[in-house]
C-alpha cells in the first residue's frame, strides 16, 4: 500500500460503496452512451436536488465538464472572467480557449475569490465590434485557495453578470466540501443564488470517474449533446459512471465523504497552528490548507508525505485531505514536521 499523502484528493482511492455500485452495474448488456437505467436514475436524482427544469449532462472529467459548460453558453467573440488561480486558467492546458475560441481574462485576487468590484473594470466594450464581448463569469466553489463563496457573494456576482446579459458558471469540483462547510443544500448556493451553469464534481470526493454539467437555464443546453460528443466526453459505457452517481447522491455518500475530509483539514490546521515555524496563509474552509514552510524542509516532508508546492518563491505549499485521510495520517505528519522544525 502506498503512503497516503496530502497532494490531492484526486490521489485517494474509491469509496467502497461506489465500487459496489460499479460491480452491480457490470451484469449483462445495457444500451450505451447514457441510455441506461443507471444514468437515467442519476439524472432523476440531480433533478430532484436541483429542480425538474435542470438539464443534466454526465461527463468523464472536470476539464470536460468546464469545457461543455462554457462552450454551451458563449461564442468565440466572448471573454470569460475568472480568478487568476482558476482551474480553467492554470490547469486545463488551454482547453477552454481551444474549444470555445474565447479569451480568458484572469482577475488578480488574494484569496481565490473574485468580487463584482474587481470585475467591473473589465465590463466594457459591449456592442463594439473591435472588442471581445464580456460573456461569462466563472467562479470555483471551493476556490483553488481553499476558500468558499457565501450565498450573498455568489448572488452579487450573478446579479452583475445578468445585468450585462452575461452568464455565471460555477466550477464545483469540490462542491460537496462547500455544501458541508456552508451547511446548505447544493441548490441554495447554486441555482437559487443565480448560477446558470454548474460543473458538479464527484471524482475528488470518492468516485472513480465522473462529473456532471447542470444547466439551470435549459435554453443554454440546446446544442450541448453535440459539444459533449465533439469533446470526447460521451462515454460509450456510461452506465458505469451513472451507477456511481446513484448511491453518491441517493445515499448521501457525497456528504459523508466531504464531512470527513473537511474535518481532517480542521484537525491538520489545529496541529499546524501549534508550530511556530509554519504560517497558514488562507482560511481553512474546505479540505485544503495553504501554508508557508521553511523551504529547506519541503523535500524532506515530501519524501514521507507527498504534496505540492504552490508558490516556490514564498515556500508556500498546499495540503489536501481526502475522504480516506485518517487522524493517524495527520498526527504522524505533524509529528514529522515538528521534528524537522526542531520544536
Amino acid at each position: 500500500m502506498h503512503q497516503r499523502g496530502f497532494a490531492s484528493d484526486n490521489n485517494s482511492g474509491i469509496h467502497p460503496e461506489i465500487l459496489k455500485a460499479i460491480e452491480a452495474a457490470n451484469s449483462g448488456h445495457s444500451t450505451g452512451y447514457g441510455d441506461d437505467k443507471w444514468t437515467n436514475e442519476a439524472i432523476c436524482l440531480f433533478k430532484k436536488e436541483f429542480g425538474d427544469d435542470t438539464e443534466v449532462f454526465i461527463v468523464l472529467t472536470g476539464t470536460g465538464a468546464n469545457i461543455l459548460g462554457l462552450q454551451s453558453a458563449i461564442q468565440s467573440f466572448h471573454t470569460v472572467l475568472c480568478a487568476e488561480t482558476a482551474h480553467i486558467q492554470t490547469d486545463e492546458c488551454g482547453a477552454p480557449e481551444k474549444f470555445t475560441g474565447s479569451k480568458l481574462i484572469p482577475i488578480t485576487t488574494q484569496n481565490g475569490k473574485i468580487t463584482p468590484e474587481q470585475i467591473e473594470k473589465d465590463l466594457h466594450g459591449f456592442g463594439f465590434e473591435h472588442h471581445s464581448q464580456p460573456g461569462l463569469i466563472s467562479i470555483t466553489q471551493v476556490s483553488e485557495l481553499g476558500t468558499i463563496y457565501t450565498v450573498d457573494e455568489i448572488t452579487a456576482l450573478a446579479d452583475l453578470a445578468h445585468s450585462h446579459g452575461m452568464f455565471l458558471h460555477m466550477d464545483g469540483a469540490r462542491i460537496a466540501n462547500a455544501s458541508v462547510s456552508l451547511g446548505l443544500p447544493f441548490r441554495t448556493f447554486t441555482k437559487d443564488a443565480g448560477v446558470d451553469i454548474l460543473s458538479f464534481g464527484g471524482t475528488k470526493n470518492g468516485m472513480m470517474i465522473g462529473e456532471a454539467v447542470l444547466f439551470f437555464n435549459p435554453a443554454l443546453a440546446t446544442h450541448s449533446k453535440y459539444y459533449r460528443k465533439q469533446a470526447a466526453q460521451l462515454y460509450s459505457k456510461m452506465r458505469f459512471v451513472g451507477a456511481q452517481f446513484v448511491p453518491y447522491l441517493r445515499d448521501g455518500i457525497w456528504k459523508t465523504n466531504a464531512t470527513h475530509s473537511n474535518r481532517m483539514a480542521k484537525i491538520l490546521e489545529t496541529e499546524i497552528r501549534k508550530l511556530k515555524g509554519v504560517e497558514i496563509t488562507q482560511p481553512v474552509e474546505g479540505n485544503g490548507i495553504f501554508a508557508i514552510v521553511p523551504q529547506e524542509l519541503i523535500p524532506q516532508l515530501q519524501n514521507e508525505y507527498f504534496f505540492y508546492t504552490w508558490d516556490e518563491n514564498r515556500g508556500e505549499v498546499r495540503w489536501m485531505t481526502s475522504f480516506d485521510t485518517t487522524e493517524e495520517d495527520i498526527l504522524n505528519f505533524a509529528k514529522l514536521l515538528r521534528k524537522l522544525l526542531n520544536e
